[in-house]
C-alpha cells in the first residue's frame, strides 16, 4: 500500500468522481482508477460504488476514507515535527551553570531564547563547574556554564566574559561603609569567605593571590560550595568575601559591596561542552548566551 494511493482513494471519496479528483489531483484519470482499483484489491474490499451518476462510499469505503485521514495527518505532523527539531524548534536541553550565572548573564539569554524557541523545553541544573563534568561525558547535560580554569581534553570551553572581583562585606562592619575603592590592605586580620578549592579553583587562586599582592594571607575560616551560601555567611557577620561583581545583583539584607582599589582581579565565565555532534537547540541557546555576554560588555 502506497501513500499515493491513500491520497488518490480521499481525492476520489471527497469529490465522489474519478474525473473530478483526477483534475484536483493533477493527473489523468485511467492511472488514478488504476491505483484505486488496486488498493482495493489488496485491502480486499470494495471501498467505493461505480455508477453513472459518480461514485459513492461502500460500508467498508466510509471506515477506511477515516482511517486514511489519519493516516495522512499523522504523516504531515510528523514531517512538520521533524522539521522543527531539524531547524532546533522543539526537543530537550540540558543546561548546567554554577551560580554565578544566574546573576548575570542566564536570565536575559534564557529570556531571549525561549522567545525564539517556544517549543524547546529548558531543564537547567545548578551545578559547580567540576560536577558539570561527568554530566557532560555522559551525555546528561547538553552544555554547562562555568568558571575558568578547565583543563579537560575531551571538553571544549569558551569564554563568554570576564568579571571583576569587588569585595562583600557585613554591612555592619567599618569596612562596609563608604562608596569608594577599598584597600584590602584593611582587613588583613579579618576572616575570609572562599569556595573549596577543589570546584572553584579560579576564584579560590584569584582571593588568595589578590591578598597576597596586598601584604598578607587571608584568614580563610569559612568554605561554601554555593555563592548565594557564600552571601549569607557574609550577611551573618561570618567574614568577607571576594566574588564576581554580577553577585551584586544578589541583593542579600546585611551585605555591601565595595570596589577594590589598586589592583583589578577578574574571573573568567565561559561554556562548557563536549566535542560533539553539533545539536540545533544547543547552538541556538550558545548564541543567546554570548549575546548576553555582549550586551553585559564582555
Amino acid at each position: 500500500m502506497e501513500l499515493r494511493q491513500l491520497r488518490y482513494f480521499i481525492a476520489v471519496a471527497e469529490e465522489s468522481s474519478f474525473s473530478r479528483a483526477a483534475r484536483r489531483l493533477h493527473v489523468s484519470q485511467p492511472p488514478l482508477s488504476i491505483q484505486v482499483k488496486s488498493l482495493e484489491e489488496e485491502l480486499g474490499a470494495r471501498l467505493l460504488e461505480r455508477g453513472n451518476r459518480g461514485v459513492s462510499l461502500t460500508v467498508a469505503g466510509r471506515v477506511f476514507l477515516e482511517e486514511a485521514r489519519t493516516v495522512l495527518s499523522g504523516l504531515e505532523h510528523a514531517r512538520s515535527e521533524t522539521l522543527r527539531a531539524h531547524r532546533g524548534e522543539t526537543g530537550k536541553l540540558s543546561v548546567g551553570f554554577v551560580s554565578i550565572a544566574d546573576y548575570g548573564i542566564l536570565p536575559p539569554a534564557l529570556k531571549s531564547f525561549r522567545a525564539s524557541r517556544p517549543g524547546v523545553e529548558v531543564q537547567l541544573h545548578e551545578l559547580t563547574t567540576d560536577a558539570q563534568i561527568p554530566q557532560l561525558r555522559a551525555g546528561r547535560l547538553d552544555l554547562g556554564i562555568a568558571l575558568a580554569p578547565v583543563d579537560e581534553p575531551d571538553l571544549e570551553f569558551e569564554r563568554l566574559l570576564r568579571e571583576e572581583l569587588v569585595l562583600a562585606a557585613p554591612s555592619g562592619h567599618p569596612a562596609a561603609q563608604g562608596t569608594g575603592a577599598i584597600d584590602l590592605r584593611a582587613l588583613s586580620r579579618e576572616s575570609f569567605i572562599v569556595p573549596p578549592r577543589d570546584i572553584a579553583p579560579g576564584l579560590y587562586d584569584l582571593t588568595i593571590n589578590l591578598c597576597r599582592s596586598f601584604g598578607f594571607a587571608p584568614r580563610i575560616t569559612q568554605q561554601a560550595r554555593q555563592m548565594q551560601t557564600v552571601i549569607g555567611l557574609v550577611s551573618s557577620g561570618m567574614g568577607f568575601a571576594l566574588v564576581p561583581s554580577s553577585v551584586r545583583n544578589l541583593r542579600r539584607p546585611g551585605v555591601r559591596y565595595r570596589r577594590l582599589s589598586r589592583r583589578a582581579a577578574s574571573i573568567e565565565l565561559g561554556i562548557l561542552r563536549a566535542r560533539s555532534a553539533e545539536s540545533p537547540p544547543r547552538e541556538q541557546f550558545i548564541e543567546a548566551l554570548r549575546s548576553a555576554a555582549r550586551a553585559a560588555g564582555a
